[in-house]
């Protein structure tokens, strides 16, 4: 059983939750978050701690930032969209029970006075913004750190207010360029062998005209 209580929006979260581990659960209903889910949320929060497992999209993240102002010292897991997406619909609902294992595995809190160790700046030069492969590579990076993908913006606030460190950005930032270069490598790999293997039929061809 997990010690926190899981907040997340709908009944199908639920049933996605606990198909994975074994956790209690609270239901915001969407943004419309009743003085019952309120009150069921500050109990929990108190007494044994919560975790804000919103979808990730925009009313999630809505949700998110207006439940992390009430209860500040709340814990905060992120599933990637990609793995949180099915037929259209994006929820924690169509997240596979190792999504949601992993966003667990690597939960967050905000700091009361966010820090200032990343600027815009560092984002830039780590490729994180203002470039065409900007976005992804927020998503990778964020999904590696568990503060999930977000805005340039937004993603510059998360890592100075959930407490990313600069070896632990460094580190995470060498796994993704790692990753980039051996899928680069790897292309160029069978791009390779296919030019090979494409030439192969001339050059018997020519063989059998001696």
């Amino acid at each position: 059983m997990l010690k926190e209580v899981l907040v997340v929006e709908g009944k199908m979260d639920v049933v996605a939750v606990r198909k994975a581990l074994d956790a209690d659960c609270i239901v915001t209903g969407g943004f419309s978050l009743g003085r019952r889910a309120l009150a069921d949320i500050e109990a929990a929060y108190k007494r044994r701690g919560i975790i804000i497992l919103t979808d990730p999209d925009s009313a999630g993240e809505r949700i998110r930032r207006f439940l992390a102002k009430r209860f500040p010292e709340a814990g905060h897991a992120f599933i990637p969209k990609e793995e949180a997406t099915a037929k259209g619909d994006i929820g924690v609902e169509q997240a596979s029970p190792e999504s949601i294992r992993r966003a667990l595995a690597k939960v967050r809190t905000c700091t009361i006075a966010p820090r200032e160790v990343f600027t815009s700046r560092d984002l830039i030069l780590a490729g994180l913004s203002g470039g065409e492969d900007a976005s992804r590579r927020r998503a990778r990076l964020g999904e590696r750190l568990g503060i999930g993908w977000a805005n340039a913006r937004t993603f510059c606030k998360r890592l100075n207010s959930y407490g990313v460190t600069r070896e632990e950005f460094e580190a995470a930032l060498a796994l993704e360029d790692g990753t980039e270069t051996a899928a680069v490598r790897n292309e160029e790999g069978s791009a390779e062998t296919a030019a090979v293997r494409n030439d192969e039929p001339k050059a018997a061809a020519k063989g059998g005209a001696l």
